[in-house]
């Protein structure tokens, strides 16, 4: 019973994922996504994979995610500073 949640959560969330337009929501859904997974590993009573999905898939891949976006919006304000001074 707690599996089939699980796996409907799972479905959920990644077409939540796909579906997002906004990269920031894309990041957080994906967040969201990697968290059911590992809550599926413990279910499934595998906690050493579900500690290592913690880890990559619901912090460590969405912060790194967030900092190449912060970078983005950073480099597009100094070009759009340059094309002013233009």
């Amino acid at each position: 019973m707690l599996i089939d949640i699980l796996q409907i959560l799972l479905a959920v969330t990644g077409t939540g994922v796909a579906l997002t337009r906004r990269p920031v929501r894309q990041v957080i859904a994906l967040g969201a996504n990697g968290l059911v997974l590992a809550l599926l590993f413990m279910a499934l009573q595998a906690p050493d994979v579900a500690f290592a999905q913690i880890v990559v898939g619901t912090a460590a891949l969405p912060m790194l995610f967030m900092v190449v976006l912060a970078s983005m919006r950073m480099d597009r304000r100094r070009e759009d500073r340059r094309e002013g001074m233009s």
